[in-house]
């Protein structure tokens, strides 16, 4: 007996490392473009609003492919599920990697964008197969991931790119994809047994198509023209088809996406704040990684190295993480929607900076810090109030969704950062305006204003009820379970 069950034992030991390890891959490759998109214009001689592209692409197929594969991976197929992504995801690092051309670089990125969806199964595998304490602390630390693989993977990236090329950061990205298959293919356990449904292709294909029609018409308003027929035809047929899939969502009985969830207060609050904080964050990183290489004769800027570009990210991952123990003792205090409306105030006062401070590299770094805690609050709040509003065996797809909408929220961040910035590029010039960057950190200010009016309404005007969710916890060991109405104590006027 002993000899069967030490192996299964090491397994489960091993399983949350490799679990955060798959999260960290994960948040670095799908972001592995932003300080490289400078770079990629110039060797490839395309357009940055083209290069853009290298970063938007991966957020968009992620949005797409998340809802997908959480919904198999709430079935019998998790693990083959995750090692596909995970497969994806090296393949598509190789693509990168190669000298082929800025079309299969794009081609590439898309199949990285598989490996966004790894982050919620691996929330629901960690669930599913650890006792409730490991797997709280676990479900935290994937949720805070997306952000802290930022910092880390930017600055190394960064550091490989300068010193053998920009190849070679893609390189990196699909010797990491290796090594992480391999791990998930020895330490992934089965997933628990349930019925399997068939596929809702319909509403994959609705959705896909929605999705993108509508970032396409974003990315493709300054060159047709805001007003033009075609833009507004594109956007109106987009809009047409996501109202058709969340027709077809609620009419179908096993759906891609479980919308009806979304009439829970918690978990509707969650997804909005997800998608428009999402806009709000890549908003700011997009246009800081840009701005920091800027060359000096330009009147503005510092000509940073793609090294230097990495690190300034650095204080966001590291504020990040410093929001998980920052919530964990809120909590003891406030509610859950207090906090998120906490994370968004903090973030407003970082785009406040970057329209206000940025004439020196010191000032760039606080307002990226301060970003950082802000994000890291907010993102760290949505699956206690998701998971405490979701029956297990939805667990997956519910943490999907919220993914599929703050990857929405990222793509279009991106690609409206760019947006912005050409507008304010001048006729025969190659780099924006100073006054471009202000007015990114201005709509980035709306983005985050009307983040906290929509958390403050949904989460004000909900029921009283008491109850608790996995717990948003940084820690290894967390204590107390986050409380979506804080601790125990009489319900409050403002629930």
């Amino acid at each position: 007996m002993q000899r069967t069950s030490t192996p299964s034992l090491r397994r489960q030991r091993a399983l949350v490392p490799v679990l955060v390890s798959l999260g960290l891959l994960v948040a670095i490759v799908s972001s592995l473009g932003a300080p490289l998109i400078p770079t990629i214009a110039a060797t490839r001689h395309v357009p940055v609003s083209d290069a853009q592209w290298s970063l938007t692409v991966t957020m968009l197929v992620g949005a797409i492919a998340t809802p997908t594969m959480g919904r198999l991976g709430d079935g019998p197929h998790r693990r083959k599920v995750m090692l596909a992504g995970l497969a994806a995801v090296l393949v598509g690092s190789v693509l990168a990697a190669l000298p082929l051309g800025f079309a299969w670089l794009i081609a590439g990125r898309a199949l990285q964008g598989f490996g966004i969806g790894l982050t919620p199964l691996a929330m629901a595998t960690a669930r599913d197969a650890l006792p409730p304490e490991r797997a709280r602390s676990a479900v935290t630390t994937l949720s805070l991931t997306a952000a802290v693989g930022v910092g880390l993977g930017y600055p190394v990236t960064g550091l490989v790119a300068e010193a053998f090329g920009v190849h070679a950061g893609f390189w990196l990205a699909a010797a990491a994809a290796g090594l992480a298959l391999v791990a998930a293919a020895v330490v992934l356990p089965p997933p628990p047994r349930r019925r399997a449904h068939r596929l809702d292709v319909l509403g994959a294909v609705l959705l896909a198509a929605g999705l993108a029609g509508l970032l396409f018409a974003l990315t493709q308003g300054e060159g047709w023209g805001w007003t033009s027929a075609r833009l507004l035809g594109l956007a109106a047929g987009s809009a047409l088809l996501l109202v058709w899939w969340v027709l077809h969502e609620l009419r179908t009985p096993h759906p891609l996406v479980d919308v009806r969830l979304v009439r829970d207060r918690a978990v509707l609050a969650a997804d909005l704040t997800g998608v428009i904080a999402g806009v709000g964050m890549y908003l700011l990183m997009s246009s800081v990684t840009r701005f920091v290489q800027t060359p000096t004769s330009a009147g503005h800027g510092f000509g940073a190295s793609i090294v230097v570009t990495g690190l300034v990210l650095v204080p966001f991952s590291v504020a990040s993480l410093a929001a998980g123990w920052l919530v964990r003792a809120l909590n003891r205090v406030l509610p859950l929607g207090r906090i998120m409306l906490i994370g968004c105030l903090v973030s407003l006062v970082s785009a406040l900076s970057f329209v206000f401070a940025r004439d020196h590299l010191w000032q760039v770094f606080a307002t990226m810090a301060v970003a950082g805690l802000g994000i890291g609050v907010t993102v760290a709040v949505m699956p206690g109030l998701i998971v405490s509003a979701v029956p297990a065996e939805e667990t997956g797809s519910a943490m999907s969704f919220n993914h599929v909408v703050k990857y929405v929220g990222y793509s279009t961040g991106s690609a409206l950062s760019a947006v912005v910035l050409l507008a304010h590029t001048g006729p025969g010039r190659d780099l924006p305006s100073n006054d471009g960057y202000g007015t990114v950190g201005l709509v980035a200010c709306g983005v985050w204003v009307v983040t906290a009016l929509l958390g403050l309404l949904l989460l004000r005007s909900r029921g009283s009820g008491a109850r608790t969710a996995v717990a948003v916890d940084a820690g290894d060991a967390g204590p107390a379970p986050l409380r979506e109405d804080g601790p125990a104590r009489p319900v409050r006027a403002d629930r």
